[in-house]
């Protein structure tokens, strides 16, 4: 890592100690390859572990330029990628499920969810299809402690990654605009393919076309 990468990675470290290491370093290489291939320079970041439990606070939300923490909270999958913990993910329009990879958080907007925050997938062939999915960030009664006091887990989205009613507001406020979020499972064929992960001359940004709004889920 170049030093510069490398102080962040320990400033945001230190502020996130329960943050898997190999996890956050992932996500600092992608994000710095999808700068150097055209994305703007984020200020903030978050990063969300879905090898972790429904049941633990596995989103981490990121301050760059300051090299701090802004908030951690729980975070819903897809009801088809898992009871508690996820296993499954898709870009597929319709399966319900979570996608990983890299994405570009675009504009928020008032739907059926209340104020949500448009989501665009950056990795062709595993998360682009997220605007067309309605894949976006929104607020749900379901993403409480008290589901997993009750349930042993939180409840499940049609596949967005959908936070608490009472962080909704700054997780929006924060990521609108065009920083990022980075989706991480262990998924091993996307470690090794993966545009952002793997970063070469040759790395593909996808597009960032705006497409007519829809109601998310």
């Amino acid at each position: 890592m170049a030093n510069s990468h490398t102080t962040l990675y320990n400033q945001l470290s230190e502020a996130a100690p329960n943050l898997n290491p190999a996890v956050l370093e992932k996500a600092l290489a992608a994000s710095s390859c999808a700068v150097a291939h055209g994305v703007a320079s984020p200020e903030r970041l978050a990063v969300i572990d879905f090898s972790l439990p429904s049941s633990e606070r596995r989103l981490w939300l990121f301050d760059l330029a300051q090299g701090n923490l802004i908030l951690r909270d729980l975070v819903a999958h897809g009801k088809n990628s898992g009871m508690k913990t996820a296993t499954a993910f898709s870009n597929n329009n319709g399966s319900y499920q979570s996608s990983i990879g890299l994405f570009r958080a675009s504009e928020s907007y008032r739907g059926r969810h209340g104020y949500s925050l448009r989501l665009d997938g950056l990795e062709p062939g595993v998360n682009d299809l997220a605007r067309k999915r309605a894949i976006v960030i929104h607020g749900a009664d379901y993403v409480d402690p008290s589901w997993v006091a009750e349930y042993g887990r939180i409840g499940r989205s049609h596949g967005c990654p959908a936070v608490s009613q009472g962080t909704i507001k700054e997780v929006v406020d924060s990521l609108k605009g065009g920083q990022l979020v980075f989706s991480y499972y262990p998924d091993q064929q996307w470690l090794s393919s993966s545009t952002f992960l793997n970063c070469d001359a040759g790395a593909q940004v996808a597009g960032l076309v705006s497409e007519e709004e829809s109601s998310g889920g």
